[in-house]
């Protein structure tokens, strides 16, 4: 089983759930940017949530399938469509040998995910099928998708069309997003107005946000602590001694402008982090369109775990669904 790519649309990349347990040797955890979505998808049309599919940025490929499938899109409200004609979202969808899968102009989020029944059956980099695109690493030929590339499908089950996960179990960011950080081991070292002003200030998604890490922009510039910069440590108070960066970290080069890293961000740097992201609210980040209005919001480790139980059980119930 094979799918031809027609257009490759913008970023095409084939993503899993990701490859962790490299992070010390440099290599990001990478995966799907909304790994719900993603699992969604799988589940969708009988695959293990691990096995690899499609995640597409802003602008869907054009597919033509060389063999009957059964398909899901889900993620953003990018609308699919089979030979032209629009078909629902999150909902398992025959394709028949011959077909294209085409998209329409995306409405809202920003990233949609493709599973195929059988999964895209690239080879196993470092326990993983995702696309490392800055280490040419994992996925097709260790790249984005190009015309003409031709996907290799394992051998799928047998599952029902029309299947679809209900609109209560679509995770979607808000309007404003809000995402809820943990301050960190760094957060001492900003002022106590630069505190309050962090999580007060209303951001905005910088254009420069990718699959590394998500830039945003609007608030005030924050102010730390005078400090004599240890050894090691660049001039900028935003230097620090070279430290390990966690998922889903903050930095702050010079103060100005936070950069949350992502799926495919380096493991270590010089710059302070202010705190981390939690990671039930990672997913949605995946799904920010450049200029979303976002706020960040401070929780406690306790809440930060009791969020995690949530999104827990919205998987559990998505899996409870479609079973």
């Amino acid at each position: 089983m094979a799918i031809k790519v027609l257009h490759h649309g913008l970023a095409t990349t084939v993503q899993d759930l990701g490859r962790p347990g490299y992070f010390h040797l440099g290599i990001p955890v990478g995966g799907a940017m909304d790994r719900y979505a993603m699992r969604a998808a799988n589940r969708l049309v009988g695959n293990d949530e691990s096995a690899a599919g499609l995640e597409a940025v802003f602008m869907g490929p054009q597919l033509e399938f060389l063999d009957d499938a059964v398909i899901a899109v889900t993620g953003a409200d990018m609308p699919a469509k089979i030979d032209g004609v629009a078909q629902p979202g999150w909902t398992a969808l025959k394709i028949k040998a011959g077909q294209v899968l085409s998209f329409d102009f995306l409405k809202s989020g920003a990233r949609i995910y493709i599973a195929v029944s059988g999964g895209i059956d690239v080879p196993v980099a470092l326990g993983s099928r995702s696309t490392y695109p800055i280490g040419a690493l994992g996925g097709y030929k260790g790249r984005a998708l190009a015309v003409d590339d031709e996907l290799p499908v394992g051998q799928g089950a047998v599952v029902q069309e029309g299947r679809s996960v209900e609109e209560g179990l679509r995770r979607r960011p808000g309007t404003p997003a809000e995402l809820r950080v943990l301050p960190g081991l760094y957060w001492d070292r900003l002022t106590d107005e630069a505190k309050e002003s962090f999580f007060a200030d209303p951001w905005k998604v910088a254009p420069e946000a990718d699959r590394m890490g998500y830039r945003f922009r609007g608030g005030r510039k924050l102010e730390f602590v005078d400090r004599r910069q240890p050894f090691g440590a660049g001039s900028d108070p935003s230097n620090i001694v070279d430290s390990c960066y966690p998922y889903g970290s903050i930095q702050v080069p010079g103060g100005t402008e936070p950069i949350i890293l992502h799926r495919d961000a380096v493991s270590g740097g010089g710059y302070f982090m202010l705190g981390t992201v939690i990671s039930a609210d990672m997913d949605l980040i995946g799904q920010l369109q450049p200029h979303t209005p976002t706020r960040f919001i401070e929780v406690t480790m306790e809440e930060a775990l009791a969020a995690r139980a949530e999104r827990q059980a919205l998987i559990e119930r998505m899996r409870a669904s479609l079973n």
